[in-house]
């Protein structure tokens, strides 16, 4: 592989990382303004039906798009209990 090979690989991976970015803030815009709904409305700051569906949801996404199962559970889970994180302290703080 030439450099110019790996700079073009690099630079569409920096890319993918780039909008892989934005679109977890705009995720995360949307988790706040539920958290503040539910802290307002006095609902649990979790919902573990929810959750089981959207991992199950994604499991099934990620073996169509052919991405390991395992790891896309992990991710949304790791993307679930940080949501859950904000929406405690946003009805810690009503």
């Amino acid at each position: 592989m030439s450099d110019e090979t790996l700079n073009r690989y690099r630079q569409s991976i920096d890319n993918i990382d780039a909008a892989l970015v934005f679109l977890l803030a705009e995720r995360f815009k949307v988790t706040q303004a539920v958290g503040r709904y539910k802290a307002e409305s006095g609902l649990p700051p979790a919902d573990p039906g929810r959750e089981d569906r959207q991992i199950a949801r994604l499991r099934e996404l990620a073996k169509t798009a052919d991405l390991d199962p395992e790891f896309s559970e992990k991710f949304l889970r790791f993307i679930i209990d940080e949501v859950i994180r904000h929406h405690e302290q946003l009805r810690d703080e009503k």
